[in-house]
């Protein structure tokens, strides 16, 4: 009997979201941890968390206004976790060129150049509110509205 080949649906976006209690508490990698679970950067109980540290990394640096490519992230990346006493897991060039990647696909990062900055320097909840909100959150919402409608 020949195998039956089932196509694999394919979302066009996604995007997970979390609620988690009042940020009042939190501050530096911490905050930051706790906002990559709250959009799904990070998964609850993941150890592998490297993209908290690319993605304070490119913070750090927006505050300079200033780009980094993917080694200097890299680099910078190896000293964040230096100092909080990481393992340094994660840290190959080809995985932090991932976490960039996963930044970018969710609009808090952009690549001019072959060097990475956070969205034209703004702030992280103008970019959640204009692009992601507004935007690609709506444009989701939409869709599944089509799905719901189309059902009788």
């Amino acid at each position: 009997m020949p195998k039956k080949i089932i196509s694999k649906d394919v979302p066009l976006s996604e995007i997970t979201l979390r609620k988690y209690e009042k940020p009042s508490d939190l501050s530096g990698r911490d905050l930051m941890r706790k906002l990559c679970l709250s959009i799904g950067l990070l998964q609850p109980g993941d150890s592998r968390d490297v993209v908290v540290d690319v993605f304070q990394a490119l913070l750090s640096a927006s505050k300079s206004k200033r780009f980094l490519n993917s080694y200097e992230v890299v680099e910078e990346v190896v000293k964040l976790r230096k100092k909080n006493n990481l393992a340094m897991k994660g840290i190959a060039e080809s995985n932090i060129r991932r976490q960039l990647k996963r930044l970018r696909d969710l609009f808090f990062v952009e690549k001019i150049n072959n060097n990475y900055r956070i969205t034209e320097w703004e702030e992280l909840g103008k970019i959640f509110e204009e692009r992601i909100e507004k935007y690609y959150l709506e444009n989701i919402k939409i869709r599944a509205k089509e799905y719901f409608n189309s059902i009788k």
